[in-house]
Parts: structure tokens; C-alpha cells; sequence
């Protein structure tokens, strides 16, 4: 998936993202792939046999998504966000108690294993079950933040359009 990123990061985002069918539809639409889903896109580029002819028509299909997301007022930093309401939303409206515990688990987790490390209590070095938790607590984390407190994003869009108010008089 990296690759895509690098060499399509428009369509690579998406693909990664809320609108993964999409992204994956344009993609397998170029290449050729008969079954339009993330996974048999994702095959086509985990498979390393990509040609420059793929590579050419994965930069055509990078173009069109883009072509395609502005003609309907699409941004990925808007589905990012709808994404997360949703979820909100949801919480709302079922006051479930699992995200709430879920947040606990994560933040306990990633804080125990950083403070275990600082103290010299756990070693990461050649320890891959230990990097991958730490990564995937690490991710989790900053998720449960932007659930519980919102987004970064935002905040610097909000700090831009301060800096460039004029004061009230």
C-alpha cells in the first residue's frame, strides 16, 4: 500500500480510507482487475509485478479520482471527518460503553508499554511482537484522541483563519 501512497497518494489515501470501494473501482477499472474491491486491487500491487504500462495507467487513474472527487465536491480530509462524526453520532445515539472502554484499554496500554520502556523494564530490541504493539497502540491512540477530542486538522484551519482576521475594532 505504500507504493500506491508514493507513486498516487491522492488514490492511495482513499483507498485506505472511507472511500476505499471507490478508489479500488478506478483503480481495477486501469489495471485490468475484473473484481473491483480493495483486496483484489491491493493483490495487484502486494504481487511486485507491476509493469511501467501499470505504473502509467495507476498515474491516469490518480488523475481522473481527482477529476472525479472535485466535480462532486469530494475531499478526503471531509470523508476523514465524516467518518469520525459518524462514529460520534453513533455513540450518541446508542451511548455504548464499549468506545469508551476501548479508549481506556488503548491509552493504558500505549502509556504502560512507554513508561515500561522508559524504565528499562522491557527491551524492544529484536522483540517484533513488542514493535507491533507498541505501533499499533501508537495509531490507536492518536485515534482515540481525534474520537474524544477532536481534530488537529481543524484546529490549524481554525488557527490560519485567525491569523488571517482582521481584529475588531
Amino acid at each position: 500500500m505504500e507504493f500506491l501512497k508514493s507513486l498516487a497518494p491522492y488514490l492511495g489515501t482513499a483507498l485506505a480510507g472511507p472511500f476505499g470501494g471507490l478508489a479500488a473501482s478506478f483503480l481495477a477499472d486501469k489495471l485490468g482487475v475484473e473484481t473491483k474491491t480493495i483486496e483484489a486491487v491491493t493483490k495487484v500491487f502486494n504481487d511486485g509485478a507491476m509493469t511501467p504500462d501499470q505504473v502509467v495507467l495507476i498515474k491516469l487513474a490518480e488523475i481522473e479520482f481527482k477529476k472525479f472527487t472535485e466535480a462532486n465536491g469530494i475531499t478526503l480530509e471531509q470523508l476523514s471527518v465524516q467518518n469520525t462524526q459518524g462514529a460520534r453520532d453513533m455513540q450518541i445515539a446508542t451511548k455504548s460503553w464499549v468506545p469508551a472502554a476501548l479508549a481506556v484499554i488503548i491509552t493504558v496500554g500505549y502509556l504502560g508499554i512507554l513508561i515500561g520502556m522508559m524504565l528499562g523494564e522491557l527491551k524492544v530490541t529484536d522483540n517484533q511482537a513488542l514493535l507491533i504493539l507498541i505501533g499499533a497502540l501508537a495509531s490507536g491512540f492518536g485515534t482515540v484522541l481525534n474520537f474524544f477530542l477532536g481534530s488537529s486538522r481543524g484546529s490549524q484551519s481554525k488557527d490560519v483563519i485567525l491569523a488571517n482576521s482582521k481584529p475588531a475594532k
